[in-house]
């Protein structure tokens, strides 16, 4: 297949490689399967009750089948965006596309709870594969650095649609449809990135790959999946001995990993990646640290509107795609911006307008809806500017021929960031809220607002939900506060050159080398 990319003298006498309109349309097509992993993140929410009457799981099947997919998907990124790297971007899209819509159809046509689990797990393979070759196929396509920011841009911003258009689709599908037909969702949308891909969409694989390190794969499984586990079990339960000796764990093979990965000569992460002045790891921290903001305030923001407002699931998902609004507008916006004035103050900017949102949430009462999708919409804007620049950096600063590993790293340092901001800000709520609950309130509505909400007692719910709004205010404080901090650390990180993408001689030289690995 021959690359329809279009060569222009670059004012530095190199040629310049843009993409066409053949590459645009591929983008397009690659949007399919970020739209749909990032929706089955989601899409469970308002069909586990026609679950649990159908399939009767238990409490621990309940929890897998929620889990199940984030787990398999954490664990799996690093393996397959290296194996992409490998075999090829396009090969290992095609695979996981494929297993993707199989797991699909098996989950929607379940008939156990164990089965349900198994297909969740295998949607979460597919979802591994898809991400880092999606994101290392765009590095490849779209190799002028305008276009490559204008794409991260227009991705980081449906990735964050995507979540909120998961709840909505099932809510609107079960009014309707029996619960399968939310998974039912992806498979048109597989079938047609499986026909699509092989005609739009080019080959790409790192040329001299070298061996491919299979021990790493299950230290790298247990670094990633005890971590994740122990910090959504912190923001589930509160502290508790059990997940913190997984965290521990996962720290502990986590340093073998690293050490591993150091000392090997074909490691499974590129120790290229990392070189000084790339700014290839202040990247994945800054990251890490903005989708910790999101999902931390995504903790309160969908419990509030649901709980504390008292509105139906449906109507709730409705009104939480109200703040994705503005943010879809922002990631193209930050590109733009980023293009006049150094990245590193307008990353730091992203971090402060976030900070900002959050003072919004800190001000809001038990009747507070547009205080508090005014605040959802501006931490929005200002995480989703500061991930599609920081990502952008990222891929930028990746040789070519690492572009799907370093996409892995990122997303799973996104979902670190996720799992701790849930944690953190969470346990700050919970342990306001279990304060202010008075002590002759049964146990179980001291622990949680929906456990006080299920009670006929209304004089306990009220005093839940301003106990709930008032851990809400403080775990707000805490957030703006550590994102000041994080916009702070941005403007020194990225001061100097690991603001900027690397050289254009650099850069140049490279896309006249990518030309030499496109694979027909």
């Amino acid at each position: 297949m021959t690359n329809s990319t279009s060569t222009t003298a670059s004012s530095t006498g190199g040629p310049c490689l843009r993409a066409g309109r053949r590459e645009w349309t591929a983008f397009v097509v690659l949007l399919l399967p970020l739209l749909l992993v990032s929706m089955d993140v989601s899409v469970l929410y308002f069909a586990l009750p026609s679950i649990s009457r159908e399939l009767h799981p238990s409490a621990t099947q309940q929890l897998w089948i929620v889990d199940v997919y984030a787990f398999a998907l954490a664990g799996l990124l690093i393996t397959m965006g290296s194996l992409g790297d490998r075999i090829g971007r396009r090969k290992l899209l095609l695979i996981g596309a494929a297993a993707f819509g199989v797991a699909s159809v098996t989950a929607a046509y379940a008939t156990s709870a164990d089965m349900l689990i198994a297909s969740r797990a295998l949607l979460g393979f597919g979802g591994a594969t898809l991400m880092p070759s999606t994101m290392g196929l765009v590095r490849n396509m779209f190799r002028d650095d305008k276009q490559r920011g204008q794409a991260v841009g227009i991705w980081s911003g449906a990735m964050a649609g995507g979540i909120a258009l998961g709840s909505v689709l099932s809510g609107v599908m079960l009014e309707h449809l029996w619960w399968g037909s939310v998974f039912l969702i992806n498979v048109p949308a597989m079938v047609l990135l499986l026909v699509l891909t092989p005609v739009l969409v080019p080959e790409f694989k790192d040329p001299a790959p070298g061996r491919f390190d299979l021990l790493s794969v299950p230290l790298s499984m247990g670094a990633v999946l005890p971590v994740v586990y122990g910090l959504k079990k912190f923001a589930a339960d509160g502290f508790s001995p059990a997940p913190a000796v997984c965290v521990a764990a996962g720290l502990v093979v986590g340093a073998v990993f690293v050490r591993r990965q150091l000392t090997r000569r074909d490691a499974l992460i590129s120790r290229e990646l990392f070189r000084p002045g790339r700014g290839f790891g202040a990247a994945i921290s800054l990251n890490s640290i903005a989708t910790f903001a999101m999902m931390g305030s995504a903790y309160f923001t969908t419990q509030y509107i649901q709980s504390v407002l008292g509105m139906s699931s449906l109507r709730a998902a409705l009104w939480s795609v109200a703040p994705s609004l503005a943010v879809g507008i922002a990631a193209p916006t930050a590109t733009v911006v980023a293009r006049k004035v150094n990245r590193a103050y307008v990353i730091a900017t992203g971090f402060a307008l976030a900070a900002v949102g959050y003072v919004l949430l800190a001000l809001a009462g038990t009747d507070s809806l547009w205080t508090v999708l005014a605040g959802a919409a501006v931490i929005g804007m200002g995480i989703v500017t500061v991930m599609a620049l920081v990502s952008d950096m990222a891929l930028a600063s990746a040789p070519v021929e690492k572009a799907s590993s370093a996409a892995s790293l990122l997303e799973t340092g996104q979902e670190f960031g996720g799992a701790l901001g849930m944690a953190v800000l969470g346990s700050i709520g919970t342990a306001v809220y279990r304060a202010d609950m008075p002590d002759s309130a049964p146990a179980a509505a001291r622990e949680t607002l929906g456990a006080a909400l299920a009670g006929a007692d209304r004089t306990l719910a009220a005093l839940a939900r301003e106990a709930f709004v008032h851990g809400m205010q403080y775990a707000a404080v805490g957030g703006s506060l550590i994102l000041v901090v994080a916009g702070v650390l941005a403007a020194w990180m990225l001061r100097g050159p690991a603001a900027e993408t690397r050289p254009a001689e650099a850069r140049g030289a490279e896309a006249r080398g990518a030309e030499a690995e496109l694979v027909a």
